[in-house]
């Protein structure tokens, strides 16, 4: 395992959210795992910028954003993106869910943000595949 930081996407147009998920998660989100470095992103097209260049360990999409929602774009993503790193999506509803299904999306956590559920569900999606 190398010691250099997963790097996390962090994308919704609400800053109050951002800062939820990155005070959620914290530098480690396991002792197992590297430190936690984020980045902040509040438009679609800069999210679409950075997964085309790579080097994004994760991606969380806000569900609610606004003009363009997280889960349209976790589609988007997952279609258009070579080799698109792992999404977490946050939706506003459990009921939602099925969307984030339909997103392509390998995670979701519903609004409002539990931290140890955000956590379990980042860890899980960080850790390296089972050999």
């Amino acid at each position: 395992m190398t010691d250099a930081p997963l790097k996390i996407l962090v994308y919704s147009d609400n800053a109050r959210t951002r800062d939820q998920v990155r005070s959620a998660l914290g530098t480690r989100v396991h002792p197992d795992l590297p430190e936690l470095e984020y980045l902040d992103v509040a438009t679609a097209p800069v999210v679409i910028a950075n997964l085309d260049r790579g080097g994004i360990d994760l991606a969380i999409l806000d569900g609610e954003a606004s003009p363009t929602g997280g889960l349209g774009l976790a589609k988007q993503l997952k279609d258009e993106v070579a080799h698109c790193p792992p999404i977490l999506v946050l939706t506003g509803r459990p009921d939602d869910a099925w969307l984030a299904s339909w997103s392509q999306a390998e995670a979701a956590v519903t609004h409002p943000i539990d931290p140890i559920v955000l956590g379990e569900a980042v860890a899980a999606l960080l850790r390296p595949p089972a050999s």
